[in-house]
């Protein structure tokens, strides 16, 4: 019966903001024509579609304003007057009562509060759709900050998720026209992400692995500051972690009040990026100013903190490899390359026509490179990529729409940084090395010196498979050769 009232409620809120409007096209059919009169006579009118929207996403609940802040970077299938409205979408939510909070967590553990805290602040620190911050003191005298999952979360997203499918059905089925929005694809993606974010072991993983990427290498060491994992007090309901203190990234004047120049910062942050993306292959996927800081610790001044890890990226090398040889080439208008690139890496058909794919990149992307250098966007050079490989049927790449969104998070907080940030700059001189140290006769070598490692075991065992190989063979033809002379391998035949 819920489920029923549910879907009503669904359905009402988003006729009401006229969320029908996007999927139906005016002129198609005397049928789309008539439901978008009857769907204007109940929308709210005088406010613009990606406004009404948000409002729409915000008034449904906690799995829709997810729902929207993880299409507020796919441009790929939404205009952009709504993607750019979706960014400003944020958790809209009371804090659940402090004694829910605790009651999950002593239910978690099998152990009251007491014993498993010195101090538990039951003031919430912060609070989100899907769960909320308290700080805390440990046993042991460690500041950390636990975070709990809302009690009947999980119950929640389920059932909406099954009437989010329900309702992508019965549009595809009236309106074929929304099967350019893949609808059904789209929840599918949203609830593999969406169940990573809501089991709170992903996340500490997901923070224990960038901590250990910048931790264990020297060169790194001061650039980024992940908070260590208390796991004895981590389950997939309760994330304990360090506290952390810095400024958030985006309070300009506290940054300099403390002596830090934003220019450096804006740059270290670009850096801090490329090595996630092309060093990693694993990066912050949510890199906007309520998730970063840069700490004020005399011992740390200046180094990035990430917060939230619940969304990340995951690139593999051959990702990677197509990625940074498309920029590069892009650096240098090399559009031949590009098509070639994204046929071979097969986001394009194999039957994909080169000079086809070539010319409609040129098109688009020319007029892009008439702008002064600095004004030039990577993630909105990605984007025109992406738009354009989908008239030549590119499969959506999930981690790369992922990546183009984060690029575009990263790039504003830099401009915010330092206004004069040119990102190329500092990409470009970064790729080409990169690039160079695993592609072509350096790559070759680096990978021949490798192997060389796992020689001494395998040499030794070269004349026994060899000897067994032939042995094998001239057993299969002494065997061929008696059933030939006896005949019976035409009765075999």
């Amino acid at each position: 019966m819920y489920s029923i009232f549910r879907l009503i409620y669904i359905v009402f809120v988003s006729i009401r903001h006229g969320l029908p409007r996007l999927l139906i096209s005016s002129g198609n059919s005397r049928l789309s024509n008539f439901f978008i009169k009857i769907i204007t006579l109940f929308s709210i009118r005088n406010i613009d579609r990606g406004k009404s929207f948000r409002l729409a996403l915000e008034k449904l609940g906690p799995l829709f304003i997810k729902l929207g802040q993880s299409l507020s970077g796919r441009n790929d299938l939404l205009p952009d007057d709504i993607t750019a409205e979706l960014v400003m979408l944020y958790d809209k939510v009371s804090p659940f009562p402090s004694n829910e909070a605790i009651s999950c967590i002593e239910s978690s553990f099998g152990k009251s509060i007491d014993n498993l805290f010195l101090n538990f602040n039951r003031i919430p620190a912060a609070a989100a759709s899907v769960a909320q911050v308290h700080f805390a003191i440990t046993l042991d005298g460690r500041e950390v900050a636990v975070k709990i999952l809302r009690p009947g979360i999980l119950e929640v997203i389920e059932r909406d998720l099954s009437l989010l499918r329900f309702l992508s059905k019965i549009i595809n089925f009236f309106w074929s026209e929304s099967n350019r929005l893949k609808l059904i694809e789209v929840v599918n993606e949203f609830d593999k992400y969406l169940h990573k974010e809501i089991d709170l072991r992903c996340e500490a993983a997901n923070c224990s692995q960038i901590r250990s990427n910048f931790n264990n290498d020297d060169n790194r060491k001061g650039m980024l500051i992940a908070p260590n994992i208390i796991w004895e007090l981590t389950n997939s309901l309760v994330l304990t972690m360090e506290r952390m203190y810095g400024i958030p990234i985006n309070q300009i004047d506290n940054l300099r009040s403390v002596g830090l120049n934003t220019s450096d910062i804006a740059s270290k942050g670009i850096h801090i990026f490329l090595l996630q993306v092309f060093e990693d292959g694993f990066f912050h996927a949510d890199m906007h100013p309520g998730n970063i800081y840069v700490s004020y610790n005399r011992s740390t001044l200046g180094s990035y903190i990430a917060l939230d890890f619940g969304i990340v990226g995951c690139l593999s090398d051959s990702d990677k490899n197509y990625l940074a040889q498309n920029l590069v080439a892009f650096f240098h208008k090399d559009y031949k390359s590009v098509a070639k690139l994204h046929i071979e890496s097969g986001w394009v058909s194999k039957d994909t026509v080169v000079e086809d794919l070539e010319s409609a990149i040129r098109t688009v992307c020319e007029p892009y490179f008439g702008k002064p250098l600095s004004e030039l966007s990577i993630g909105k050079l990605l984007l025109k990529l992406f738009q354009v490989s989908r008239s030549f049927n590119m499969e959506v790449q999930p981690q790369l729409v992922l990546l183009q969104k984060t690029l575009l998070n990263v790039e504003a907080l830099g401009i915010q940084l330092d206004p004069s940030l040119n990102l190329w700059e500092t990409a470009k001189p970064y790729l080409e090395q990169w690039l160079r140290q695993r592609v072509g006769l350096y790559a070759f070598y680096d990978s021949l010196k490798n192997e060389a490692m796992k020689l001494p075991s395998i040499l030794p065992a070269i004349p026994r498979l060899l000897h067994d190989s032939l042995l094998y063979k001239n057993h299969d033809i002494r065997i061929m050769e008696e059933l030939l002379k006896s005949k019976k391998i035409i009765a075999i035949l």
